[in-house]
């Protein structure tokens, strides 16, 4: 006979998954939005929770100061700095297409400027006069650029969905920030998970999220901004667009920023620009390279325990998947995947291992 009330268990956990798809499909348009308006409200609580004790029991008052916060402090400084990266990837994106910008010329430049042995090596070893180097990397920039410049271009062509999102982001925010200190605990308890491992998890997602924005994102923005003001210096067109270029490489570990200043520090020095080039290799070097280190560790504290190859992987695959949020998505999803297989080993290795039976070790006495 049919167990009723496994039935009806059953049959209401699959309504559970399904509605829970369909709701998944419903605000899927504004998954970016949603993901980001999470993410401020985790940032900024600590201030809302800092203004709400100025002001206590006034929970409207404090969301929106600290909603107002972030608008002026955060938003407005990146839209103007949006704004100008526009303006520099069109003019950029219409020199590469008229030909005005020439990868593969200035690579012709730095080889016939480097000195004759070494031109003979790069001969003998089958690179000569960087043809097959020119085609690789100069493809491998010039499509790089020429993305950038399509994809804030598109921007400006689909304001008005841009706007939408930014006003439902903002307006999400804002509940957020105002009821965050109980959304969090009822979905904490709404999951089926004990408790432990339920604060287990919560507390690496937090830990990681701050890492990501607070060390990742902040630290790439400075660093972006001490190349664009370096390349600004000495005279290097679209800084504004190679100080971006720096502040997504920035996300790679062991590498950097140094992808982008170190090939422009070589042409500088190749093609007479002395001074600019010993500028470009000094502020890489001293300024941008050492900006991780200091800022870091005051940032974000603690490591987060991700190693850096796994941040790599995590963070390439994540912005191929779902575009600029997969640099939060890709080390989120890597550090929960740890965590818990770390829960699952530390559960497997409490079980107390119940012993077998041995063999009796008595003999039978003979009689004499």
């Amino acid at each position: 006979m049919i167990d009723r009330r496994r039935l009806e268990t059953g049959g209401f956990l699959v309504f559970l998954v399904l509605i829970t798809l369909a709701l998944g499909v419903v605000v899927s348009s504004f998954a970016s939005a949603l993901l980001w308006s999470a993410l401020a409200a985790i940032l900024f609580q600590s201030l809302y929770q800092w203004l709400l004790k100025r002001w206590p029991g006034r929970r409207n008052l404090a969301a929106s100061m600290t909603l107002l916060i972030i608008l002026f402090a955060v938003v407005v400084p990146t839209l103007f700095i949006g704004s100008l990266m526009i303006d520099q990837a069109g003019t950029v994106y219409s020199k590469l297409q008229s030909g005005q910008i020439n990868f593969a010329g200035y690579f012709q430049q730095v080889h016939d400027a480097l000195p004759n042995r070494i031109q003979g090596l790069l001969d003998k070893s089958g690179l000569s006069s960087f043809d097959r180097l020119q085609s690789r990397v100069s493809s491998l920039l010039g499509n790089s650029v020429r993305s950038i410049a399509s994809q804030a271009l598109s921007i400006g062509r689909n304001a008005a969905a841009f706007v939408l999102a930014f006003g439902i982001a903002l307006y999400v925010t804002f509940f957020l920030l105002r009821d965050g200190d109980k959304v969090g605990p009822a979905i904490c308890r709404a999951l089926p998970l004990e408790r432990s491992v339920t604060e287990t998890l919560v507390d690496k997602f937090v830990a990681v999220v701050r890492a990501t924005i607070k060390g990742s994102v902040i630290v790439g923005l400075v660093q972006g901004a001490l190349g664009a003001a370096t390349f600004w210096i000495v005279g290097v067109p679209a800084a504004l667009l190679w100080g971006l270029l720096m502040a997504l490489t920035s996300l790679l570990p062991a590498l950097g920023p140094a992808i982008v200043w170190v090939p422009v520090a070589i042409y500088l020095l190749a093609t007479g620009a002395i001074w600019q080039g010993v500028v470009v290799v000094i502020s890489g070097v001293v300024v941008i390279g050492l900006a991780d280190n200091i800022l870091r560790p005051i940032l974000v504290g603690r490591d987060t325990g991700i190693p850096d190859y796994i941040v790599l992987v995590t963070t390439l695959g994540g912005i191929e998947v779902v575009g600029l949020s997969g640099i939060v998505v890709g080390p989120l999803v890597a550090a929960l995947f740890l965590t818990a297989w770390q829960i699952l080993t530390e559960q497997r290795q409490a079980q107390p291992v119940e012993p077998t039976a041995a063999p009796s070790s008595h003999q039978p006495v003979r009689p004499e």
